[in-house]
């Protein structure tokens, strides 16, 4: 197939809600999940799937997640899929274990595939990759500016894509634009994972699709963490280095942290300690959720510096925190009802992009973030795969995460009754 170019727009025109205008919803999702081994039945599966859920009206969004052991197939996979659903945009990719419905695959084969009827909504594709010999980004497919808010779902290869750049050019480009998606997984050596646009697959770079028009799309992202210690000011910094907290420096205020912690905070704090940079620093008062969640990668004796997986700067507001499975589990459900208590649209569809560090191995039993939207959204059709980063919205910031589960909820827009029709940004 020929490589896409401009822009495609969409064919034709347990938690509790509050009751919806009694009109049906234009916008309309399905979900389905294979676990055969060989492809071609299993798109045949899928395809049966989607079509009991959407009929036979038009796919204009198609979302492709496989496992690993699909990866050498994925042209295979990807020409059934077209030839049997006709999506109008079908993007995907490789993960280290997929998502479907209130399933988890890991470990095993899988494939999920996640669709959409998108009346009026303008759907553009997206691709660059990186040139390592010229240091600059190739872009292949860029939609135009568009002045109303828009949401991006983005699948990049981390092996290839210097994704934090990535992420800063396209806040230049589309400055009104919500991110959303995950780092392709399934390979350990640059080529080995895939991506999927239209009819083509790639082994390098980044794609995905721009959604403009009659639909919302809320964020969750649950970064998994609680609040340990004190909250202090940056005084001292260089680069991902920081030099003193307050005034003192930053080794000597992690010492009385670790002083402060009881035995089992202190033994988690040895594999799990991370540090939050306020979003806010003007809030008064910080909770879950208003910081950015980066990892504490070691410390420095000799300068009594404490390092950080991320670029810092003095007058920061910082505070420590630690991650563990009651801490992500309690985060998750209360961003999801978070959601359902300041929304009037109730959601009709998700994706979620959760990190290949989470599922059962994290939470010592399966299926935790499937089951968890479930229980918090109901039956839903919801499709995604386990990454190796994701990405999404903190604040009016699109960033990567680690060990985060991020969903982008499918919604009316809340403004629809009204004739306002545009992608929801927060």
């Amino acid at each position: 197939m020929n490589e896409p170019t401009g822009h495609w727009t969409a064919r034709r025109g347990v938690g509790r809600y509050p009751p919806s205008p009694p009109m049906p919803s234009a916008l309309r999702f399905a979900a389905a999940l294979s676990k055969r081994a060989e492809v071609e039945s299993a798109a045949g599966e899928l395809a049966d799937k989607i079509r009991s859920q959407l009929g036979t009206g038009p796919v204009d969004l198609a979302c492709l997640f496989l496992s690993p052991h699909h990866r050498e197939h994925a042209e295979t996979l990807t020409s059934a899929v077209h030839q049997l659903l006709s999506p109008t945009v079908l993007i995907g990719c490789s993960g280290e274990g997929v998502i479907a419905g209130s399933e988890e695959v890991e470990a095993l084969p899988g494939i999920a595939l996640w669709a959409a009827s998108l009346p009026g909504v303008r759907l553009d594709p997206i691709r660059f990759s990186f040139s390592l010999t010229h240091d600059q980004f190739q872009m292949h497919e860029r939609p135009e500016p568009v002045e109303a808010p828009s949401a991006l779902l983005l699948l990049a290869d981390p092996l290839s894509m210097p994704i934090q750049e990535a992420l800063a050019l396209l806040a230049e480009q589309y400055p009104e634009t919500m991110a959303f998606g995950g780092l392709a997984g399934g390979g350990s050596e640059r080529g080995e994972n895939r991506l999927i646009l239209q009819g083509r697959v790639f082994s390098d770079g980044l794609i995905g699709v721009r959604l403009a028009g009659p639909v919302a799309v809320r964020p969750v992202v649950s970064q998994g963490c609680k609040l340990v210690g004190e909250r202090f000011v940056v005084t001292s910094a260089q680069h991902n280095c920081i030099y003193e907290l307050g005034g003192k420096p930053a080794l000597d205020r992690l010492r009385d942290l670790l002083d402060s912690l009881s035995d089992k905070e202190r033994d988690q704090a040895r594999h799990a300690l991370h540090i939050g940079l306020a979003i806010d620093e003007y809030r008064d008062r910080f909770e879950r959720g208003d910081f950015l969640i980066r990892h504490v990668i070691g410390v420095d004796q000799a300068t009594g510096a404490v390092v950080i997986g991320e670029t810092v700067r003095e007058g920061q507001t910082v505070q420590f925190q630690l991650r563990d499975a009651p801490s992500g589990s309690k985060d998750l459900r209360a961003l999801l009802d978070a959601d359902r208590a300041r929304r009037r649209r109730k959601p009709l569809g998700a994706l979620l992009f959760s990190c290949c560090g989470r599922g059962q191995g994290f939470f010592g039993s399966p299926h935790h973030d499937a089951r968890t939207i479930e229980e918090r959204l109901g039956s839903i059709p919801v499709a995604g795969f386990f990454a190796q980063g994701e990405i999404g919205p903190v604040g009016r910031r699109n960033v990567l995460h680690n060990y985060s589960a991020c969903v982008a909820i499918f919604a009316e827009p809340e403004g629809q009754a009204n004739g306002e029709a545009s992608v929801t940004v927060p």
